[in-house]
């Protein structure tokens, strides 16, 4: 620390312009502080020759403190974000549009896949923006409309040219009687092959994985939030690559309305066979299954079955958990935990404020 003392002498008497050395002791208590300095003022400093006044000023010099920066758990280095933006979009090309539900689930959901040419430079957890053609009822451009990526960075045509969407038509009808339907959605699950579609981002960083290739990860899914999981796993157990192999536990929960909802249920399954100490994947279907209560069987309901079991995980500093799909999904969760916790004389809350710290607990529900 760098200090510089400042003096200034004042004579009482204009006879002489010079003064003899001298010395004088400042008493401790009469140095007051200030921020970054301090003063002494002496109004009776007697020299061999006369009465001067002596104010004498400290001041300190501090080093700015340097900022340590946090280094990230997740897949965060290098990531890009905002390449593309709803003004200036990258128009891609529609490769394949797949219906992947049963002709007799409520709801029809679309698996497409979209080239790129590697102009956008996506990690596993992210979403793109997609903007439809035409035009609002004002008249202008449609907004721009995010979606959860559903394949890994390479893409599912493994040379990291496609991007895939994991997309639900959107139709119901309004209080007033009449049929309304998602404009953004439904112009998706309508493209054809061969047709453009303006895409934005890639954007987010609250998904991506853990750099950890031991980690626990812990996936929950309803509907279409499957999307971000899928790409996770594929990454996980289908691809290799020189600076990832993954030993850890991925451990996924679904929960979707009927049988005929399920989403992606045959890469699961190889999956599953290929890794059986890896990968373990639970499915809750409310509308046909139920727990031992006759309670219907939501993705929370799921997860009480192994509540000990998670709880434990849960106390792992390498263990992570992913939420995505309905927002109402976090609350059925908290009340899984809330109890467990107290068991251990742990505040839920208070541990998950600390989880999301670490960057443990994500969500990013709808």
């Amino acid at each position: 620390m760098a200090t510089t003392l400042n003096a200034a002498v004042s004579l009482t008497s204009s006879k002489s312009s010079s003064l003899p050395a001298t010395s004088c002791a400042i008493a401790p208590e009469r140095v007051r502080f200030g921020k970054g300095a301090f003063y002494y003022k002496s109004t009776n400093v007697v020299t061999s020759r006369r009465l001067v006044s002596v104010r004498a000023e400290v001041t300190t010099d501090t080093p700015p403190v340097k900022k340590v920066e946090k280094e990230s758990k997740k897949n965060e280095e290098g990531v890009i974000t905002n390449k593309y933006r709803p003004k200036e979009p990258y128009t891609g090309k529609v490769l394949l549009n797949t219906k992947i539900t049963a002709d007799d689930a409520p709801g029809e959901t679309w698996h497409m896949v979209f080239s790129h040419q590697g102009e956008i430079p996506y990690r596993e957890g992210q979403s793109v923006g997609v903007l439809a053609d035409g035009i609002d009822k004002n008249g202008k451009p449609h907004k721009v409309r995010l979606y959860s990526i559903a394949s890994s960075a390479l893409g599912d045509l493994g040379n990291s040219e496609t991007v895939s969407l994991c997309v639900k038509r959107l139709v119901y009808t309004n209080d007033a009687g009449e049929v309304v339907k998602g404009v953004c959605s439904n112009f998706l699950c309508d493209l054809k092959p061969g047709s453009d579609v303006k895409l934005t981002g890639p954007v987010g960083k609250e998904m991506l994985m853990p750099k950890d290739p031991n980690a626990t990860v812990i996936m929950l899914a309803t509907g279409t939030g499957i999307a971000p999981f899928r790409s996770f796993l594929w990454k996980m157990f289908f691809e290799k690559h020189d600076d990832y192999k993954f030993n850890g536990l991925a451990w996924l929960f679904l929960g979707v309305p009927t049988t005929s909802s399920l989403l992606y249920t045959e890469e699961f399954d190889k999956m599953k066979a290929k890794a059986p100490e890896n990968f373990r994947v639970d499915y809750a279907i409310s509308r046909e299954q139920a727990n031992d209560k006759g309670e219907k069987m939501y993705i929370q309901t799921r997860m009480a079955q192994y509540a000990p079991e998670l709880w434990e995980l849960l106390k792992k500093d390498n263990t992570f958990v992913y939420m995505c799909g309905l927002k109402g999904m976090e609350k059925g969760i908290d009340d899984i935990m809330v109890s467990l916790a107290a068991n251990d004389g742990i505040d839920w809350f208070d541990y998950k404020k600390q989880l999301k710290k670490a960057e443990q607990w994500n969500v990013e529900v709808y």
